[in-house]
C-alpha cells in the first residue's frame, strides 16, 4: 500500500438538483463546458490532476498546497466571468474545499483521512467559497496573500477529532466575524491591500500615539522564519534580516526599532499588534525563507500594527546558486518598497494626513504632504510644497528631511524659470541645513551635491555623492539624484545602466524621477529609452528640458515628422528656446554641451540667443555662428 502527502481539492456545485430541475439539459451542458474549459485547464496549470469525477463535483490532486490555494482562488473568479450573461436562477456556483494529508495511493485513485477532510470542509464553504483547513494555513499563509478567517474547530461527519477550518477572504469579501483578540502568528495573513484600496475604503490610519518623533512612524522587522530548519538557510534569514534593518535605517523619514529588541520574537508566534505595543511600532516587518533543492523561497509582508491589515506582501522564488546576491537584491526591493518618497510606510502618513483637520496637523505629516505636491513638478504644486515645508521646518525646526525637500523644491522652481538666482540660492541654504541638522542623512548629502553641481562644481559634487551612496548604496532616491549627474561627472553609461537597475527596485516610481532617467538615458545615446521613459511623464507638465530631449531623440532615430512636430510644439511653448540659450545652463559639462548641440541641431532649434539674454548668463558659450561679426 502505498501513501504520499498531497493537497487534496474537493469541489460541489451548489443547489445542482435544483438547478437540473428547472433545466435539465442547459445545466448539463454548462456543467461539461465548465469543466472543459475551466476546471480542467486552471487545475492542469497549477499542476495538479482530477482523480475522480461526480455527476456534481470533483476530487483533484497537488504536489503543492500553494497551488492548490491558487487554483482554489482562480476557479470562483473564471465562474464569475462565464456567469456574467446568465440569468441568476441558472449560474453555476461552486463550494471548494482543501485539505493537506497523508493519501492512500491505488492506481489513478486517492483515499484516506486527506481525502475525506477535503470533502467535509467543502461542505463546510459558502456558496462560491472556500473553506481549507489549518494545515493549509500554515503552510501558506507566508507564501500567498490571501485572508483566512477562524471558523473554529470543526466536528465533521466520520471524523474522529475536530477539524479546525478557515474561510478564504476572496476579493469583495468581509470577514463575518472579528478575530480572537490572541490568534497564532499564522491567523493575520490578511490580504495585501494597495494603500489606494484603503483610501476607497475609507479606512483611518492611526498610529501607536507612543511611536511618533515629530509624527514619525516606527518599523519593527521581525526575524525572518527559516522554514527548512537547517542552519544554512538560518544564515540567510538572520542576513536578511539584519541587511532590512540597516537598510531601513538608512530612510530618515521612520523610525526603525534595533535588532536586540526585535530578536526576542525569533523561533515564537507573534501577533503584531501585541509587537506594536511591546515595542512602540506602528509597523510590522515580518517574512520567511525555504529553500527546495537548488531553489529559495522567500516571502515579506508589511504590517499595520494597530489593525493587523496586512499593506503589502510579495514573494520571490529564485534559484539558489547566489544566496549572497539574492540577500541583497531583496533587501534593497524590500526596503524601497517601504520607505523613500514612493514607500508604503510614507505613503500611509499621507492618508493620516489627507483626513486630519489643517489646524492639526503635526510637523511630519506637513512634510509628508509637501513632498506628495513636490512630486507633481509644476509651478503650482511645487509653490504649494514649500508653503506647506516651511510650515513643517517653522514647528519642527530639526526635522532635517523636511530641510531636503525645501531644497528640492526651490531647485524645481529655479529650473521652472521662477526667480532663478533667488531659489537657486534658498535651495542651497536648506541642503546646508539639512547636512548640519543630520549628517548621516544620505538624501541630505545628495541634495547637497545637486546645488553644488549646479553651480559647476563637479569635483565637490562627486564627493557629496560618493558619500551619499556609501551611506545609502541601494536608496532609489539616492540612486535617482545620483543618475542626473552620473553623464555630467563623465560616466553617461553607468548612469544608464542604473536606470535599469532602480526601476528594477521600484517598477512604480514617481513621475519626477522618469525626467531623471529620461536624461540618463539620452546622454547614454539611448534615445529609444529616452522616449520611452519620457512617455511616463504627461505632455502638459513637460518643462524645457523635455522638449528638447523629446525632439532631439525623435532627429536623432531618423523620425524627421514626429521630431518636426515635437520642435514646433516646444517653439511654441517657449519662444526664446535657442541651442546658445539652452546650452548655457548650469549644471553640462562639455560632452553634455555637445551632445545636446549636435541633437538639437538635428532637430532644427535655432542657434543663436539674443545678446540680452546672453548678458545675463556669467561665462556664457557663444555658438561659432552666433558670433557676432
Amino acid at each position: 500500500m502505498d501513501r504520499k502527502l498531497s493537497a487534496i481539492l474537493a469541489a460541489d456545485v451548489v443547489g445542482y438538483s435544483a438547478l437540473m430541475e428547472r433545466d435539465e439539459a442547459g445545466t448539463f451542458e454548462r456543467l461539461r463546458a465548465g469543466r472543459k474549459e475551466l476546471f480542467e485547464p486552471e487545475i492542469a496549470r497549477h499542476h495538479g490532476q482530477i482523480f475522480k469525477l461526480m455527476g456534481d463535483g470533483m476530487l483533484a490532486e497537488f504536489g503543492s498546497v500553494v497551488d492548490a490555494v491558487e487554483c482554489a482562488v482562480s476557479l470562483p473568479r473564471g465562474l464569475a466571468e462565464r456567469n456574467a450573461a446568465v440569468p441568476e436562477d441558472q449560474r453555476i456556483r461552486v463550494r471548494i474545499g482543501i485539505n493537506l494529508g497523508e493519501v492512500i495511493i491505488e492506481g489513478e485513485d486517492r483515499y484516506g483521512e486527506g481525502v475525506n477532510v477535503a470533502a467535509r470542509l467543502q461542505q463546510l464553504a459558502d456558496p462560491g467559497g472556500i473553506c481549507v483547513s489549518g494545515k493549509v494555513v500554515r503552510e501558506v499563509e507566508k507564501k500567498l496573500a490571501f485572508g483566512f478567517e477562524p471558523m473554529g474547530e470543526q466536528k465533521v461527519k466520520n471524523i474522529a477529532e475536530p477539524v479546525q477550518a478557515f474561510r478564504i477572504i476572496l476579493e469583495g469579501q468581509a470577514p463575518r466575524q472579528p478575530a480572537p483578540s490572541l490568534p497564532p502568528r499564522w491567523v493575520w495573513a490578511a490580504a495585501a491591500v494597495p494603500v489606494l484600496i484603503l483610501v476607497l475604503a475609507g479606512t483611518v490610519w492611526q498610529f501607536w500615539p507612543t511611536v511618533t518623533v515629530s509624527g514619525k512612524p516606527s518599523v519593527a522587522v521581525l526575524p525572518f522564519d527559516n522554514y527548512g530548519g537547517d542552519v544554512a538557510t538560518g544564515r540567510l534569514a538572520d542576513g536578511l534580516t539584519e541587511d532590512i534593518i540597516t537598510d531601513l535605517a538608512g530612510f530618515p523619514e521612520f523610525h526603525v526599532i534595533a535588532r536586540n529588541s526585535t530578536d526576542q520574537y525569533r523561533d515564537k508566534p507573534a501577533v503584531p499588534s501585541e509587537v506594536g505595543k511591546a515595542l512602540g511600532a506602528g509597523f510590522v516587518v515580518e517574512g520567511s525563507i525555504q529553500r527546495q533543492s537548488d531553489r529559495v523561497r522567500i516571502t515579506a509582508q508589511l504590517i499595520d500594527a494597530k489593525t493587523g491589515k496586512h499593506l503589502w506582501s510579495q514573494r520571490w522564488d529564485r534559484p539558489g546558486e547566489d544566496l549572497f546576491a539574492i540577500q541583497i537584491e531583496i533587501s534593497e526591493q524590500i526596503s524601497n518598497r517601504l520607505g523613500g518618497g514612493a514607500g508604503l510606510v510614507q505613503e500611509a502618513g499621507r492618508i493620516t494626513a489627507h483626513r486630519k483637520p489643517p489646524e492639526n496637523l503635526n510637523a511630519y505629516e506637513l512634510y509628508l504632504l509637501g513632498t506628495e505636491k513636490l512630486e507633481q513638478v509644476n509651478q503650482a504644486d511645487v509653490e504649494e510644497a514649500v508653503r506647506l515645508l516651511n510650515r513643517a521646518v517653522e514647528l519642527d525646526p530639526g526635522l532635517a528631511r523636511a530641510w531636503v525637500e525645501l531644497s528640492h523644491s526651490h531647485g524645481f522652481l529655479s529650473n521652472l524659470g521662477v526667480e532663478p538666482e533667488k531659489n537657486r540660492a534658498l535651495s542651497t541654504e536648506a541642503a546646508e541645513h539639512a547636512l548640519q541638522l543630520d549628517p548621516s542623512d544620505a538624501e541630505a548629502h545628495a541634495v547637497y551635491a545637486i546645488t553644488l553641481g549646479d553651480r559647476g562644481e563637479f569635483e565637490h559634487a562627486k564627493a557629496e555623492f560618493d558619500t551619499a551612496l556609501r551611506l545609502a548604496p541601494g536608496q532609489f532616491e539616492v540612486l535617482t539624484f545620483y543618475i542626473g549627474w552620473a553623464s555630467t561627472f563623465g560616466d553617461p553609461e553607468r548612469g544608464a545602466q542604473l536606470v535599469d537597475k532602480v526601476v528594477s527596485l521600484n517598477p512604480g516610481f514617481p513621475m519626477w524621477s522618469a525626467r531623471i532617467f529620461t536624461y540618463a538615458y539620452f546622454m547614454a545615446g539611448r534615445y529609444e529609452n529616452a522616449l520611452r521613459m519620457l512617455g511616463r511623464v504627461t505632455p502638459e507638465s513637460y518643462g524645457r528640458g523635455q522638449w528638447v530631449m523629446r525632439s532631439a531623440a525623435l532627429a536623432a532615430l531618423g523620425r524627421s515628422e514626429e521630431a518636426k512636430a515635437s520642435l514646433t510644439n516646444a517653439i511654441n511653448r517657449f519662444p526664446n528656446l535657442t541651442v546658445e540659450r539652452f546650452v548655457n545652463q548650469p549644471g553640462f559639462n562639455e560632452a553634455e554641451r555637445q551632445r545636446l548641440i549636435e541633437t538639437m541641431r538635428l532637430a532644427g532649434f535655432p542657434d543663436c540667443a539674443k545678446a540680452d539674454e546672453l548678458a545675463k548668463i556669467e561665462k556664457p558659450l557663444r555658438l561659432p555662428e552666433c558670433a557676432s561679426p
